[in-house]
């Protein structure tokens, strides 16, 4: 087997304009309906270029979901490490989860189609996943069961899936809503939603745990 093609930082701006080619084309079609040709004539610049920064495709789109994970994760962990009560870091684990989406709105898309389809990728969303999922249960521990319908991994299903899904449906929801529901005033709405949804469960998690320690 070839040895991988070591990145060349020559023209470090060539190579970001190819992946930042290669992530709004595999948003858009899958990584499947995708061509290295197609990211080439995306990004205005020649099919080798492609190869010579990025060594090949499935590479490519490797480094696409490492960029992703790598800002979603320090987006994250800034919110989480700062102190406050249970409800204000929540808030603010929303608020930060949301402003990365709006910022990267077709990475949901990419790890969808990961998921959903099988992808080569899986273990990386696996692996990418988990510091979330940890944090969380963290979190929570004082309040929430370690098992059971309350435990804390339905929260973090409950709230990745609040934050994640309104960016691949709205989009088409636009006739049915009247409006625009990806725009500035629609996506503010969505978060005061999202922040009345978790002091809603916050505030039943918490009457439900005193009610079983009378």
């Amino acid at each position: 087997m070839a040895r991988a093609k070591k990145i060349n930082r020559s023209r470090p701006e060539r190579a970001i304009q190819i992946l930042d080619a290669a992530a709004e084309l595999m948003g858009e079609l899958g990584y499947d309906g995708v061509s290295a040709r197609d990211i080439a004539e995306h990004a205005g610049v020649n099919k080798a270029l492609v190869f010579y920064y990025w060594g090949s495709k499935p590479e490519l789109f490797e480094k696409v979901l490492e960029r992703y994970y790598h800002a979603h994760r320090d987006a994250l962990a800034r919110a989480f490490d700062t102190p406050g009560s249970t409800t204000e870091r929540v808030h603010r684990v929303l608020d930060a989860y949301l402003d990365f989406i709006e910022e990267h709105r077709i990475y949901p898309r990419l790890v969808q189609q990961q998921l959903s389809g099988g992808g080569p990728h899986r273990e990386m969303v696996r692996k990418n996943l988990a510091p979330f999922f940890h944090w969380l249960t963290e979190l929570l521990s004082e309040i929430a069961p370690s098992s059971g319908p309350l435990a804390a991994r339905h929260f973090y299903m409950s709230i990745s899936g609040m934050v994640t899904s309104y960016f691949t449906v709205a989009p088409v929801l636009a006739e049915q809503w009247g409006s625009d529901p990806m725009s500035p005033a629609a996506l503010a709405e969505r978060r005061e939603h999202l922040h009345w949804l978790a002091d809603t469960l916050l505030s039943g998690l918490q009457q439900q745990t005193a009610g079983e320690e009378e």
